[in-house]
């Protein structure tokens, strides 16, 4: 397997104030060519960069850099690749006349500071760059004697990053890797089932399946199976997983809960109304970041307050006072009572305690109760998920909306 690097380069990266998404993406394109990343390194602008450049190249076959290579002083992606493979900087022709040409079709002025982005290592390719500036690099391995370690300097902006890692990377690196038979990559997302009750009962029978890789990725209220390796291996992997825990599988194409049930109501030719107290309308909200909701998702009753229980969706006044408005009793009536007055398919409710005050013996916090309600009738569940308040809230959404997909 080719040992591969990423670097970003970038202050704004490590403070926080923009999200690297680099690693997550390159990942994803090279997997796609039967490679891995071994090892991703974030640093900030300046001389760090030459020491990460150091370093990496020493233990790796590919490096690839991405930031550094705009017209501002601490813009040292190329001098510091320079330095550590020991080779010279020089004009290159054919890129200051891509930046001419590029400043030109805009009618902007180039300054002085954009000539430094014409600059290449001696030996290296450059590769163009359509969309900004700054050209790529490409440096082969043992351009200056040693390492014996290809690297790769790329832009930072996405915009700029992806055509060209796809434009000219990926055919350098499908000729460096040599790979003749890439593996697949399936994920199956699986809801309500946590990561050590898999690896109890699962981690050894998967570890029999030969040639197949197995990982994991926990999520609050979810759980990513990854299987890499052949078709054949994956289906063996796949066959177990679905035949101990197959009710709990989401889905196998990365879509998220909410997009699930959205393309599952539209499937059935259904609808959905939701009547939440402790989740603040957030089941709503995620059915509704889905595109096409609209086709599936009729009302959102946000009943906080007993009130709105009582005036908005019929829930007894008798109820609330006998029972409290956290218990199976009020949930099975907000949910019938949201099914009749949107006359949606499928109904679900939400009441709990999201804390941290407002729990009692009986009922501390972290309790909820839901109800899912069809024409067939209404069932009511009583849980408790002590978590924190916006963990709480995201958990008993995620809890509601398998109910959906369940129900479905």
């Amino acid at each position: 397997m080719m040992r591969i690097e990423i670097i970003n380069t970038g202050t704004e990266l490590l403070l926080g104030s923009t999200r690297n998404t680099h690693g997550t993406w390159m990942g994803q394109e090279l997997v796609k060519l039967g490679l891995r990343v071994q090892r991703q390194t974030t640093v900030p602008d300046g001389v760090a960069i030459e020491d990460a450049l150091a370093e990496s190249t020493k233990r790796s076959d590919v490096v690839l850099v991405t930031g550094g290579l705009g017209p501002t002083s601490d813009d040292i992606t190329r001098e510091a690749a320079a330095k550590v493979l020991g080779v010279e900087l020089m004009e290159d022709e054919a890129a200051l006349r891509a930046l001419t040409e590029f400043f030109e079709k805009r009618k902007k002025p180039m300054v002085d500071a954009n000539l430094k982005q014409a600059q290449n290592l001696v030996g290296a390719d450059v590769l163009p760059n359509h969309n900004g500036t700054a050209p790529g690099i490409y440096a082969p391995p043992r351009l200056g004697g040693e390492p014996n370690c290809a690297v790769f300097l790329l832009p930072g902006p996405p915009r700029e990053l992806y055509p060209l890692f796809n434009e000219e990377v990926v055919p350098r690196l499908k000729a460096l890797g040599g790979v003749e038979v890439i593996d697949s990559v399936q994920e199956l997302k699986f809801v309500g089932v946590g990561e050590s009750e898999f690896q109890d009962r699962l981690d050894a029978k998967l570890a029999e399946v030969d040639g197949l890789e197995v990982g994991y990725c926990a999520r609050l209220g979810e759980l990513d199976l990854r299987l890499i390796g052949s078709d054949e291996a994956i289906a063996g992997g796949r066959k177990l997983a679905e035949e101990m825990f197959g009710d709990f599988m989401v889905c196998d194409d990365g879509a998220s809960l909410e997009e699930v049930v959205a393309r599952s109501l539209a499937e059935a030719g259904k609808t959905l109304a939701t009547a939440e107290s402790c989740t603040g309308g957030m089941i709503a909200n995620r059915i509704t970041d889905v595109s096409g909701a609209s086709a599936v998702f009729t009302h959102g009753f946000v009943t906080y307050s007993n009130a709105s229980k009582v005036g908005l969706i019929g829930v007894s006044e008798e109820s609330l006072e006998k029972f409290g408005a956290v218990s199976e009793e009020v949930a099975g009536e907000m949910a019938a009572g949201a099914l009749r007055v949107s006359g949606a398919d499928v109904a679900v409710s939400v009441t709990g305690i999201a804390g941290p005050t407002g729990g009692t013996e009986d009922k501390p916090v972290g309790t909820v109760c839901l109800g899912i309600a069809t024409k067939d009738g209404v069932q009511t569940y009583r849980e408790l998920h002590p978590r924190s308040r916006q963990d709480f809230k995201l958990q008993v959404s995620q809890r509601a909306l398998d109910l959906v997909r369940r129900a479905l």
